[in-house]
């Protein structure tokens, strides 16, 4: 009987752009928030203004593509939305998932 292989996640970034720090602070936001969930988290170096995030081989980043780069909130509804849609990712989700007794101050 196989085991089903834990996701991982490729972060590639440009050195000539000096992202670097970027993409280990977006691969600790991972690690923080996912832990033993995820099988590996790798940086892959670059060139050229590349700034992409795959999870499991599936693109879910381009900074090209998507325009600029993701904040912690939605690369970690980014990820979850591939390796478990169900998760509630607590204060940080936006996409509808709500806390049982939490309420919303009035902005007023």
């Amino acid at each position: 009987m196989s085991e089903t292989p834990l996701p991982a996640i490729r972060i590639t970034y440009c050195t000539q752009c000096q992202w670097l720090l970027r993409a280990g602070w977006m691969a600790q936001e991972l690690l923080s928030t996912f832990g033993t969930d995820l099988g590996e988290v790798t940086l892959v170096p670059g060139t050229g203004g590349v700034f992409t995030i795959s999870c499991n081989d599936v693109l879910i980043w381009d900074r090209k593509r998507d325009g600029g780069f993701p904040d912690a909130a939605k690369l970690k509804q980014l990820v979850r939305d591939v390796i478990d849609p169900d998760r509630d990712l607590g204060h940080s989700d936006r996409k509808g998932h709500t806390s049982k007794g939490h309420t919303q101050k009035d902005p007023a």
